[in-house]
């Protein structure tokens, strides 16, 4: 059953060095406090899965904490690029970064078929393009009953899944909704997670379209006011664009980064509870 615990215990106790860790939210509800306390402890040679990489991967990239990155898109949303990862592809720049990319249809595929417990999911996905070629885990199958030539992708289970929600009660229940993305099946495809709340309730009221996470599907609860910025929870946050601009102009620069990391995430003023502003 899930425990709820500080941010900095529930990273503490889940996440390792090496392990493989998913961090999901679609424009909506991102991890980035968690992320955040991930490089505050200083987290290496992790193989981060996103869907959409973005300002919360390009500070673990640019923070040193990854080896590996698979994903489907990657890009400062609505911006640009993400300067910290490309320099960490191009120049090997704090440590060289391997990338293992599928299409969104792939991933989401894949974290349903390790929330399934199955080995690989089935879709018509990937053909005709040269991705298939580029990752050891994409295979083409030939149905047994039609004999379609179609593509198997292997299963996704994460060490750790983290995600952000609205809200948990004090057993441990989770529930968000508005843009839910893949949320619900990463965390069931993985071996740990982690879940961020804005607060914690006495009962679970009923949302439209809400996704209730029970308890025992989650490791640690942690509650992080804010937790999401600079993206949003529906009825808590709004997105803080701005800062996605902001970011363009820190990540450019190495000397810039760093001293973000500097006064941000490891100095004395840092907010160790939500996400710096």
């Amino acid at each position: 059953m899930a425990e709820i615990v500080s941010l900095a215990t529930a990273v503490e106790r889940t996440i390792h060095d090496g392990d493989t860790v998913a961090m999901e939210g679609f424009t909506h509800l991102i991890p980035h406090a968690a992320g955040r306390e991930v490089i505050r402890q200083r987290r290496r040679d992790l193989t981060l899965v996103r869907m959409t990489p973005d300002v919360i991967y390009d500070q673990l990239i640019g923070a040193g904490c990854a080896r590996k990155l698979v994903f489907s898109w990657g890009g400062n949303p609505g911006v640009g690029s993400l300067h910290r990862f490309r320099d960490a592809i191009e120049n090997s720049w704090p440590v060289p970064l391997d990338i293992e990319e599928h299409s969104h249809a792939g991933m989401a595929n894949r974290y349903a078929a390790g929330a399934a417990g199955l080995p690989f999911a089935v879709l018509r996905g990937y053909r005709g393009t040269g991705l298939a070629g580029l990752a050891g885990n994409i295979s083409e199958i030939t149905c047994p009953f039609t004999g379609e030539r179609l593509t198997a992708v292997a299963a996704l289970n994460p060490d750790v899944t983290v995600v952000h929600a609205q809200r948990a009660d004090r057993a441990g229940n989770v529930q968000l909704w508005g843009i839910t993305g893949v949320q619900k099946e990463a965390v069931l495809a993985a071996r740990r997670s982690v879940v961020t709340v804005e607060e914690i309730v006495s009962e679970l009221d009923p949302r439209p379209g809400a996704v209730v996470l029970p308890a025992w599907t989650v490791s640690y609860v942690a509650v992080a006011p804010g937790g999401a910025h600079p993206s949003y929870a529906l009825d808590y946050s709004v997105r803080d664009n701005d800062f996605y601009v902001a970011w363009d102009a820190i990540s450019r620069d190495r000397e810039a980064f760093t001293a973000w990391l500097e006064a941000e995430v490891f100095g004395a003023g840092a907010d160790r509870v939500g996400a710096s502003r």
